[in-house]
């Protein structure tokens, strides 16, 4: 398998484990992963999408601005990249799923996801399933 998966922190959020962790599910999972670190800007991620050729980002989202920073993060990568569908992770309320959805955001996944459900999620919406 050699689909590319960038994972970003945007915004002021500080945690990063959790990101970590579904940096290395994927990374088992036969993906090849590409970690930005914290702190990114929706502007820097699409930049680093581009540069790196990837097929899917995921956000990994734990500070309350999803609803902000995720559709913004769709916005700049369609400017400059196109369709890279964004997978969004965290804490995220599911009354919120919806608005994240019809912002653009290719899937969600809530608290609890289980690593299985992060490579399903993935290989869906890459549609290698």
């Amino acid at each position: 398998m050699s689909e590319r998966i960038l994972v970003a922190k945007v915004g002021l959020d500080g945690h990063d484990r959790g990101v970590k962790v579904v940096a290395r599910i994927l990374r088992d999972a036969g993906f090849e992963v590409i970690y930005t670190g914290l702190f990114q800007t929706p502007q820097k991620v699409a930049a680093a999408a581009v540069d790196e050729d990837v097929d899917a980002i995921g956000l990994s989202m734990l500070s309350g601005a999803h609803l902000t920073l995720a559709p913004l993060v769709v916005q700049e990568v369609r400017a400059r990249a196109g369709d890279i569908p964004v997978i969004v992770g965290g804490i995220i309320p599911e009354p919120d799923v919806p608005t994240l959805l019809a912002a653009g955001v290719a899937a969600v996944l809530t608290p609890g996801a289980t690593a299985d459900q992060v490579v399903e999620t993935v290989r869906r919406v890459l549609h290698l399933v």
